[in-house]
């Protein structure tokens, strides 16, 4: 059948991969990735490592360590602290998917002797005439494929993800009936291998923060802020705007971040026109199968937790394009992912630069 490297995190999701494709008859190994240098109450390596022993001894299958660490710092986390210096709203998780999980991994496991790696991520590939698909995962509120719009076809075609045709309910029962210990941990929603903690505090930590005006979108100041990079469009929580400051009882949101002036500019209500943005520009577009997608009926999402809406795309030169939605879109955040699908199939995806 084949050997297969599984990347065991210590979750359930990965453990019951593991487990379905020994069922299968695939010959499995087990490999923990340590991605984060920490010692500290928010750094689960050790728990997690625990929990993925206890998986693979149940399984009977070996566990091997590796330290991507360095990797980590200088291809993911990098990125993710320039993005947010320029202002940005950037997604390490889809960065660590490209270059940890389905590249150093990869190529860790394939020169250990494996076929082909496995995940648990939510989500489903099929093999057609002249690529391999990457396809949404069965469970809408799992599917994980946006998060993994950025791979290759060497990436796919060497890559297994058991858990497509599956549920969270469905996993949790199938970890419970072998016995793991993990098959009620809570999903992990921090972020990718740093874990769940007070993001404002760790941001602090590696970048200085720079306080300054919220103001209305017609100039007025209405408060202050500890800086740009702690806020996101279409944020509401945490703006410490008190009450008599506008018109009405509507909430205010981020609708704007002025880099220019430091300014966080702000507008009430859910509704607020600013908030919708039909237009987005964006850069590195990437097609998972290599080549410029017939576009038909294609839809895209420009989060992880949006629906599917209905686009047009213009390419343009140098892997930017502009795409156009029919409907216009909430708070989109420059530093973010716009991924585009035909029904269930992702066809790849872009990084947002602006909106209008």
């Amino acid at each position: 059948m084949g050997h297969i490297a599984v990347g065991i995190s210590g979750g359930v999701d990965s453990a019951v991969a593991a487990s379905l494709l020994i069922e299968e008859g695939y010959d499995v190994e087990g490999i923990f990735m340590k991605n984060w240098e920490e010692d500290s109450e928010y750094c689960t390596v050790e728990r997690d490592y625990k929990d993925a022993l206890q998986v693979c001894d149940v399984l009977n299958i070996p566990l091997r360590s590796v330290n991507f660490a360095k990797e980590y710092w200088e291809k993911v986390f990098q990125y993710f602290l320039e993005e947010y210096k320029n202002g940005r709203t950037p997604n390490p998780d889809i960065m660590c998917n490209s270059e940890i999980k389905f590249k150093e991994f990869l190529k860790y496991a394939i020169d250990l002797g494996a076929d082909k790696i496995a995940t648990g991520h939510y989500v489903r590939s099929k093999v057609s005439q002249k690529s391999v698909q990457l396809l949404k995962g069965v469970d809408e509120g799992k599917d994980q494929s946006y998060f993994l719009h950025t791979l290759t076809q060497k990436q796919l075609s060497k890559s297994i993800f058991p858990l497509g045709q599956l549920n969270k309910s469905q996993v949790r029962e199938h970890a419970k009936k072998k016995g793991f210990n993990n098959f009620n941990k809570k999903d992990s929603v921090g972020i990718c291998f740093i874990g769940e903690r007070n993001f404002k505090t760790f941001l602090k930590s590696y970048l200085p923060s720079k306080p300054g005006n919220i103001v209305t979108e017609d100039g007025k100041k209405i408060g202050k802020h500890d800086g740009l990079m702690f806020h996101t469009i279409g944020q509401r929580k945490g703006l410490k705007i008190g009450g008599g400051n506008g018109d009405n009882s509507n909430a205010w949101y981020v609708i704007e971040k002025d880099i220019n002036h430091n300014e966080l500019i702000v507008g009430q209500g859910h509704d607020h026109p600013l908030l919708y943005k039909k237009n987005i520009q964006v850069s590195k577009i990437h097609w998972i199968n290599n080549e410029k997608v017939e576009l038909g009926e294609l839809s895209a999402k420009i989060r992880y937790r949006a629906s599917d809406h209905k686009c047009s795309i213009t390419e343009l030169k140098d892997g930017q394009a502009l795409i156009e939605f029919e409907v216009p879109q909430f708070a989109i955040a420059n530093g973010q992912s716009v991924v585009f699908y035909n029904d269930e199939i992702c066809l790849g995806g872009a990084t947002i630069n602006s909106s209008f």
